[in-house]
């Protein structure tokens, strides 16, 4: 495995020109340890030098952060970056346009790396070309390190620790929220659904990679819509990473207990929401499959954009886990503002910190938060502010 210990820096942005990116690293502006080494990373000189005037506002020490030029096309750019740094934080997405050169370069590298992905496509297929060489090289990628889907791998992992299970365990997964979304977010969900068969392709060729779990199981399921009598939600069974995710945590973590299954549900107050709900996503999906319709509509949430600071203000986010195994049931509950900027740049940042500071478990390749940092992560994050609690 590769030492990283004397590398010029502990980690860096790729992407801080953009709406996350730039949240992102004014987060490390507000919150890094002092002597943390890092710097900005993107294509154009001139808008990285206006963040780091921004940064400059919140620490003036940060008139003289590096700056590094690399482009996502530029593979000898990005294997120049990866060799520098320890970790690398990258939010240039959709990033199965734009990821796989990064991925490639870190895993070469033997350099820690996290992003933001929702698109499952992306994690499957990264796994798949990637997984080998960084499990050589000692390097950690860890993929959805955000809203997507921290509080839902390390919710789920967190409850495991309460239930402690010796047999096979049932849990749900429930989500709600108020929070918005950005061009780029839009953009990237609108593509996904645009790939479904794509997305299939990638995750059979992950199943055939990757080893079987000897004498476990672990699964995402997919739920079916009703009211939960614990909750007094209605449930919308959600298709997103995340419970792919928390089933790789599954798979990997014997804690889990032998026989793991998790479904995952948008939480909303009445029947006629829910209806419109399924109404709703059943139209963005019909209208995604046809390449014009799909342009005209992303055209209209343009990326780059994002809710404004008033609004991120008011945001909140819950997911409410409930996990049974053998006749006994936990309740758990992770929550904090607004989940798509504030806190996804917040859980960005400090999955960066730990993989670069924290005492983690001994591990390479690609893996998921639960697995990388665990209960290191859950510190920080409580410590910054996301509740982790036992509701009873």
């Amino acid at each position: 495995m590769t030492s990283t210990r004397d590398r010029d820096f502990d980690l860096v942005i790729f992407g801080a020109t953009g709406f996350t990116g730039e949240l992102t690293a004014a987060y490390l502006a507000q919150n890094a340890p002092d002597d943390l080494r890092w710097a900005l990373v993107g294509r154009n000189q001139a808008k990285l030098e206006a963040v780091r005037d921004r940064l400059a506002d919140i620490d003036a020490e940060l008139k003289t952060l590096p700056i590094l030029i690399a482009d996502a096309a530029d593979q000898a750019s990005l294997a120049a970056v990866a060799e520098r740094a320890r970790v690398v934080i990258t939010t240039v997405g959709p990033y199965l346009e734009y990821g796989a050169p990064l991925v490639a370069a870190c895993a070469a590298a033997g350099t820690d790396y996290v992003d933001l992905t929702g698109e499952s496509e992306f994690v499957d297929r990264m796994y798949v070309e990637h997984h080998a060489t960084a499990v050589a090289s000692g390097a950690r990628i860890v993929h959805a390190c955000g809203f997507d889907s921290i509080p839902h791998d390390l919710g789920a992992y967190f409850t495991m620790k309460q239930l402690q299970p010796t047999g096979p365990v049932e849990m749900r997964g429930v989500v709600r929220s108020n929070g918005t979304f950005s061009g780029g977010t839009f953009a990237t969900a609108m593509e996904g659904m645009a790939r479904m068969r794509q997305a299939q392709a990638a995750f059979k060729a992950r199943l055939k990679a990757q080893p079987a779990s000897q004498g476990r199981s672990s699964r995402a399921v997919s739920g079916k819509p009703g009211r939960d009598s614990v909750l007094g939600v209605y449930l919308l069974p959600l298709p997103t990473v995340d419970p792919q995710v928390v089933a790789r945590s599954g798979a990997a973590l014997t804690s889990y207990g032998p026989k793991f299954r998790y479904s995952h549900f948008a939480g909303v107050k009445t029947l006629r929401m829910a209806v419109g709900g399924v109404a709703g996503l059943g139209a963005l999906f019909a209208a995604a499959q046809v390449p014009p319709l799909r342009k005209r509509i992303k055209a209209r949430v343009p990326q780059g954009t994002g809710p404004s600071e008033t609004k991120r203000a008011r945001s909140w986010f819950s997911v409410d886990f409930i996990a049974s195994s053998e006749g006994r049931s936990v309740h758990t509950k992770v929550s904090g503002g607004d989940p798509g900027y504030g806190e996804t740049s917040k859980m960005l940042a400090e999955s960066a910190l730990c993989l670069a500071f924290d005492d983690n478990p001994a591990t390479a390749g690609s893996v998921t938060t639960a697995v990388a940092m665990g209960d290191r992560l859950i510190d920080r994050l409580q410590a910054a502010g996301i509740t982790f609690e036992v509701v009873d």
